[in-house]
């Protein structure tokens, strides 16, 4: 996370109009690098109040949603499901004028954020963000559409540097229920009557998505129907080194599978948490893998509970995991 600037001494002046005027540094606005900064110091926004936000650029937060409710199934709609959608509960409740907030993973025009006509708010979450922090981006953009008129999209811009992250906006007693969707007709009230650009976006869109199913039975995972094969995609709340130990384990006995035919066939690394992968054959849909990924869940609570070494096939097996992982962030 960023770290927080020093505060100032002494207010620095601002010329408005021919008068120098004090302005507090919480009240100086993000502009670009390159331009004066807004505090009337003469030096330009970048070597000025802009330094604790270009840190902020560079600092990544390795787990930007920890504490959310539903942790897994954020960095699942972040990275791995096409369409989806949550309705997200504030900490304050609803302002005046906005009947809902829905997170949705992608938007039309890949837009951050859209303030409906009805005065509802929907927030992209599979947008490109500026900081190293996606939830302060996610925050700024959410507090910017619910202030925005009726029928107008958000832009995107870089969060100031001590801006509320989503931890400090949302109800963190809310629940966190994706519904997934077969295609993004959820973007329009009314699909047919979209304008020529948005349902171009839409078809687009709709051409590109994978079918994908969130199993019932466990939490956080999510089956997929690709041309060759279909896959599981099981995003996993424990510590790395404790899970691929407890993987390891399961694959050296041979008992990592989830039925016949299928294999886990490495994992994925996504904002501080990993995602194991099977690989399914054709045949096998979402229902299918309910009832096996109920009792794998078991198998691998038992091989987290074990503080046993590890022992020399287990090793050889986590290797080939490890060496068979992909940081998606």
């Amino acid at each position: 996370m960023a770290k927080k600037r020093p505060p100032t001494k002494a207010k620095r002046p601002q010329i408005t109009g021919g008068a120098r005027v004090a302005v507090a540094d919480g009240d100086v606005p993000v502009v670009g690098a390159r331009e004066p900064c807004p505090c009337g110091s003469g030096r330009r926004y970048k070597a000025c109040h802009g330094r604790a936000a270009a840190q902020a650029v560079t600092e990544l937060v390795q787990r930007p949603f920890e504490g959310l409710p539903g942790e897994c199934d954020w960095v699942a709609l972040r990275e791995l499901v096409p369409a989806a959608t949550v309705e997200l509960p504030l900490k304050d409740g609803l302002p005046e004028g906005v009947p809902s907030v829905t997170l949705a993973t992608v938007l039309p025009m890949a837009w951050p954020a859209l303030r409906r006509d009805d005065g509802s708010v929907l927030l992209g979450l599979q947008n490109d963000t500026a900081s190293g922090d996606i939830s302060r981006d996610l925050a700024d953009t959410l507090q910017r559409a619910l202030a925005a008129e009726p029928g107008t999209p958000v832009e995107g811009r870089r969060a100031p540097a001590e801006g509320p992250r989503l931890q400090d906006l949302l109800d963190s007693e809310g629940a966190f229920e994706p519904v997934v969707h077969e295609g993004f007709e959820f973007w329009v009230p009314d699909a047919e009557n979209a304008t020529p650009e948005v349902a171009a976006s839409l078809e687009r869109a709709n051409a590109a998505a994978i079918p994908t199913v969130k199993l019932t039975g466990v939490d956080a995972a999510y089956w997929c129907r690709t041309p060759d094969k279909n896959h599981l995609r099981w995003v996993m709340p424990h510590p790395e080194e404790r899970l691929l130990d407890a993987l390891a384990r399961l694959h050296a006995a041979g008992r990592s599978h989830l039925g016949e035919g299928t294999r886990l066939v490495g994992s994925f690394r996504a904002h501080g948490l990993i995602v194991p992968v099977w690989d399914l054959p054709s045949p096998v849909t979402a229902e299918d893998i309910e009832k096996p990924a109920a009792e794998f869940a078991e198998r691998l609570a038992t091989a987290l509970a074990s503080d046993a070494p590890l022992t020399a096939d287990e090793r050889r097996a986590r290797g080939g995991l490890t060496n068979r992982q992909v940081t998606l962030s």
